[in-house]
């Protein structure tokens, strides 16, 4: 499995709404943070301004842009920024597939699309790896992504017989695509996760460490899959991803650890093993560090978790 498919698979993302809005007139509407989920949307007319929290230039959106909000920051969306916000929760309803809501007089901008609930507790993990915002202009694959939003409006709006999981796949798709523009299109990344699987010497080594996480890796080994030397390797995979290789190698051990503890009886021996730990020990130690409790106590918790929701 290539590495963005993997990291989409073990974010298990579900399609909760599909939906958007239509406005006219000025209009400024603040959205509030939205726990853990990631906002896809396509701009079908019109244009206007969003700005998302920690991201210092607002962005604008034209008719055909798609943005990602991959970590579900607080954002706003507007006609004119410098106008007053109104909050969004007072003027949308609870969302339903497919509704569309009017704000303001006219009909000079809309947009739809969909949001996902993320699943498991190593979510913030792989969210932490995303941009804040993906936002994509002008894109080869803009008329197949305004395809997919239009026939999953329909699917949504017209609930034939299996539009649900339909419109489940269209939204997926929409999400993968616009993540696979911005990493094979975009020529401004300079940081991040997607920027460093634009470098081929760099996507090789995170590729090897994906294939074979258990592998006992050291730097020179890294560095070799990237053919590059030790030190070159370590300063640019530092300055492109914010963390050592050492650190993400980690991350990445952590994020399966949390997902095998989740979704598999593997016990803790058998996980710290396959995942390149030579004791329970050093494992716990790591995995401690990371996620702030033990393996052991993960594992009780999620159990805890699923016979409460039963």
């Amino acid at each position: 499995m290539d590495v963005l498919s993997e990291l989409l698979s073990l974010l298990r993302p579900v399609a909760t709404v599909s939906s958007g809005f239509v406005a006219g007139g000025d209009w400024c509407i603040d959205f509030a943070d939205q726990h853990g989920q990631i906002k896809c949307y396509s701009i079908l007319s019109g244009n206007g301004w969003m700005a998302v929290e920690g991201v210092e230039e607002p962005i604008h959106l034209e008719q055909g842009d798609t943005f990602i909000l991959p970590r579900g920051r607080p954002f706003r969306l507007a006609s004119d920024l410098s106008l007053p916000a109104t909050q969004a929760a007072t003027l949308f309803p609870p969302a339903q597939p497919g509704g569309t809501v009017m704000v303001g007089a006219g009909e000079t901008f809309s947009l739809a699309g969909a949001r996902f609930a993320i699943s498991g507790s190593h979510a913030d993990l792989l969210l932490g790896l995303l941009p804040p915002v993906v936002h994509l202009k002008g894109q080869m694959e803009q008329a197949a992504l305004r395809w997919a939003v239009m026939r999953m409006i329909q699917e949504t709006r017209e609930d034939l017989p299996g539009a649900q999981l339909l419109a489940q796949d269209l939204a997926h798709m929409i999400l993968v695509q616009a993540l696979r523009s911005q990493l094979i299109h975009e020529n401004r990344l300079e940081t991040g996760w997607l920027a460093a699987l634009s470098d081929k010497r760099l996507y090789r080594a995170i590729q090897g460490i994906h294939a074979e996480p258990g592998r006992r890796w050291t730097l020179q080994a890294m560095s070799a899959e990237a053919g590059m030397s030790r030190t070159i390797f370590a300063t640019r995979f530092r300055e492109v991803m914010g963390e050592t290789p050492g650190q993400y190698l980690t991350r990445w051990r952590m994020v399966l650890a949390c997902d095998r503890l989740e979704h598999s009886a593997e016990q803790v021996t058998q996980l710290a093993s396959s995942l390149g730990y030579e004791s329970i020990s050093a494992f716990s130690t790591a995995f401690k560090r990371v996620l702030g409790h033990s393996p052991q106590q993960h594992k009780l918790a999620q159990v805890s978790k699923v016979k409460a929701q039963a």
